[in-house]
C-alpha cells in the first residue's frame, strides 16, 4: 500500500511511520523542512508549504490513501495571538491543501484519515461524551471543528473519510506524559488544579493499533474517538503515575499558578472531557490497554 503522510515527524507520526515501514508500506512524507532527510527504499520525503500548491500534489494522484497528522504542538509555547494563529493555520491550511490536491488527482486515493482531538467537545464536566456529542465553543473546540470541516470536504470526491479525535497519547520519550513525568522524578509531582477534571487518554500502542484497524476496515468512516474506554480524573491519573514511578503524588499545582505560568493555555489543563470510544468498540476494536494502571506500568517509566 502506498501512503502519503503529513505530520510524519511528530510524536504519533514517527511511531506510526516506523510501524508502516515494518509492514512493508511505501511512504511519501510531506515536510516543511528543506533539510536533507534519511531515505530508504520504501520512504521518501517531499517538501511542501501549505496552503501553497506545488509538485508535492502529484504524489496524491494514485496513492492508496492519505494520512494527515500535521499541526503545531498545542502546548509547545504560550498562547500569544501569533501562536494561536499558528496553531490554527498549521491545521486548517494543511488540510485544505490536501483536499485541494485530492480534487486535482485523476486517480483519487481510497481514503483520507485526518487527525482531530477530543478538544472538539470543549469542557463538559462529568458528562460522558461519544462521537455524536456536540462541539464546544472554546478556542480548541473551534479549531477542531473548523479542522474537521475542511477534512470532511474530501467526501465530495468519493473518499472514505475518517476524522480521528485523539485524547492524550501515552508513550515513552514525548508527548504530554514526558512533561508530566519530570516533576514526579524530582519528588514534586501532583495533580493540576482540583484534580477533578477528566482525562481522556490512549496508549500509543492502541493509537497505532486503532489506526491500522480503521484503515483495514472498509466499514470505518466518519468520526472515531481515539481514547481508551476508561477515562480517569486528573487526580487518579497522577496517583497512578506516581505509583508507576514509585514516587508520591503530593504537590498539586493550584489553578492561579497555572494561569500565571501559562495564561489562556491553563484552561486546557484545568478542564477536560470524559470521552468514550463508542465507534471504535462498535466496529470491534479490542483495546490492548483499556485501563490506566496497566497502560502506565507497560511503559516502564
Amino acid at each position: 500500500m502506498r501512503l502519503v503522510i503529513a505530520g510524519g515527524t511528530g510524536f504519533i507520526g514517527t511511531a506510526l511511520c516506523a510501524r508502516f515501514l515494518e509492514r512493508g508500506y511505501s511512504l511519501t512524507l510531506l515536510t516543511r523542512s528543506s533539510s536533507p532527510r534519511a531515505i530508504s527504499p520504501n520512504k521518501r520525503w517531499l517538501t511542501w508549504n501549505p496552503p501553497s500548491p506545488g509538485p508535492w500534489e502529484e504524489t496524491i494522484d494514485g496513492a492508496d490513501g492519505v494520512i494527515n497528522l500535521a499541526g503545531e504542538p498545542i502546548a509547545a509555547r504560550r498562547w500569544t495571538e501569533t501562536q494561536k494563529e499558528k496553531l490554527r493555520s498549521s491545521r486548517i491550511d494543511t488540510t485544505r491543501a490536501i483536499v485541494r490536491a485530492i480534487a486535482k488527482a485523476k486517480e483519487k486515493p481510497k481514503f483520507l484519515l485526518n487527525a482531530s482531538a477530543v478538544g472538539y467537545y470543549g469542557p463538559h464536566g462529568d458528562e460522558t461524551l461519544t462521537e455524536g456529542s456536540s462541539p464546544g465553543n472554546d478556542f480548541l473546540a473551534r479549531i477542531c471543528a473548523d479542522w474537521e470541516n475542511e477534512a470532511k470536504k474530501a467526501e465530495d470526491y468519493g473518499l472514505r473519510m475518517i476524522r480521528l479525535r485523539t485524547g492524550i497519547v501515552l508513550g515513552k520519550g514525548g508527548g504530554a506524559l514526558a512533561k508530566m513525568v519530570f516533576p514526579f522524578k524530582l519528588f514534586v509531582g501532583g495533580h493540576l488544579g482540583k484534580g477533578k477534571q477528566w482525562m481522556s487518554w490512549i496508549h500509543m500502542e492502541d493509537e497505532i493499533g486503532l489506526i491500522f484497524f480503521l484503515l483495514e476496515n472498509p466499514e470505518a468512516h466518519g468520526v472515531v474517538n481515539a481514547t481508551a474506554p476508561n477515562p480517569v480524573t486528573m487526580k487518579e491519573f497522577c496517583k497512578t503515575l506516581g505509583d508507576a514511578l514509585n514516587r508520591p503524588s503530593w504537590a498539586p499545582v493550584p489553578a492561579f499558578a497555572l494561569y500565571l505560568l501559562l495564561g489562556e493555555m491553563a484552561e486546557m489543563f484545568l478542564t477536560g472531557q470524559r470521552v468514550l470510544p463508542a465507534q471504535a468498540q462498535k466496529l470491534g476494536y479490542t483495546f490492548r490497554y483499556p485501563n490506566i494502571h496497566e497502560a502506565l506500568r507497560s511503559l516502564r517509566l
